[in-house]
């Protein structure tokens, strides 16, 4: 029978996993989780704080595992479970294999807080400031896009959609029945998502396939030398692109005046606004209806396309290793959700520049 594992076994373990390259270990080295202790404490401060009982776990604790459920797509429980299970994820929350570990419920408590508060806004500005500190300024232009991502489906009436649709919330809906008031999601709404269709091998077009998706939206701007989310916007997936360039997606500090996105943003009044910002747009033009495009335009279209592109590759980690979804409702939680994940993936990011940049 193999004899209980003491201290020295434990720390032989986490050994061998920072020879092996523990990408937690990593992070930790580049962001010092401590620059958001300050904006925490405002966030979480209690006015008639109460005597007795176990002392509240850390903040940066709990927001350290709030980066690990966003880095992961994983629902409370599951990082719960996965703290308390891995020894990589306890070193990067400050643990040992004794120490108490949040549960989901504290975990919801405390991701609360920072929405009531307003929190999570400020603490994306604190990291941004802290990667421009770090020598990654936002340069060479501006990349912006957006990405539909899921919600739960609601199943509601057509009188009950009606009413949705008119501008109640869900209290006003169903007030005789709050449980079911809790859980319908009056802010996300339905849209149509269009996936372009393979010619056939003859060479024929083909329909393109129409997917409807019920949630939200979320809309980025990178800065297009290190490919770092300087700002995002959430919406529902029904908000139209273009307008969402002119509510807060431009990023004044990018020493460049650059800014591309794809045809969706191109209209007059964007142009407009870019022109009174100092910005210079770099939308590819729309193709003439019922004319063939001009092959000058054409050729213009595609290098700012093969430019854009770049875009692509947040949306890409974002919705697919980190697994980017919605679970919670209404439109607060869904910019908390997206928040916590633009961070996650801006530390990710910050680790592969930091990694990029150190001598061989």
């Amino acid at each position: 029978m193999a004899g209980q594992r003491g201290f020295w076994d434990v720390e032989h373990r986490l050994q061998e996993l920072s020879k092996q390259g523990d990408p937690l270990e990593k992070l930790s080295e580049t962001v010092d989780f401590e620059l958001f202790r300050p904006t925490l404490r405002l966030a979480l401060q209690r006015r008639h704080p109460g005597k007795g009982g176990r002392p509240p776990f850390d903040a940066v604790l709990k927001f350290k595992m709030l980066v690990l459920q966003a880095m992961h797509g994983l629902s409370l429980e599951q990082t719960e479970f996965l703290v308390r299970d891995r020894l990589s994820w306890m070193r990067f929350c400050g643990l040992g294999p004794g120490d108490r570990v949040p549960d989901a419920n504290t975990l919801w408590d405390f991701r609360e807080a920072l929405v009531r508060a307003k929190t999570l806004d400020r603490l994306f500005s604190r990291l941004d400031k802290a990667i421009t500190e770090a020598g990654y300024l936002a340069m060479s232009g501006q990349i912006i896009d957006a990405t539909l991502v899921s919600a739960p489906r609601q199943r509601n009436t057509e009188a009950e959609k009606a009413e949705i649709k008119a501008g109640k919330t869900a209290v006003e809906i169903w007030p005789d029945e709050p449980a079911k008031a809790a859980q319908k999601d009056t802010d996300a709404r339905w849209t149509v998502k269009f996936s372009k269709a393979k010619p056939t091998e003859e060479g024929k077009p083909q329909i393109d396939i129409a997917i409807p998706v019920f949630g939200y939206k979320l809309h980025i701007s990178i800065d297009r030398r290190h490919g770092v989310i300087r700002r995002r916007l959430v919406t529902d997936a029904a908000a139209h692109d273009g307008a969402r360039l002119r509510e807060g997606l431009v990023d004044p500090d990018n020493t460049a005046s650059a800014v591309w996105a794809d045809t969706a943003y191109q209209s007059q009044a964007n142009r407009a606004y870019l022109e009174n910002h100092g910005r210079v747009s770099h939308i590819p033009r729309r193709k003439p209806r019922g004319k063939p495009m001009a092959r000058n335009v054409a050729r213009a279209n595609a290098r700012k396309s093969a430019i854009r592109a770049a875009v692509e590759h947040p949306f890409a980690a974002m919705k697919g290793r980190m697994g980017l979804t919605i679970r919670t409702i209404g439109l607060a939680r869904a910019r908390a959700t997206a928040t916590m994940t633009v961070m996650a993936y801006n530390m990710r990011r910050w680790c592969w520049l930091e990694g990029r940049s150190a001598p061989a």
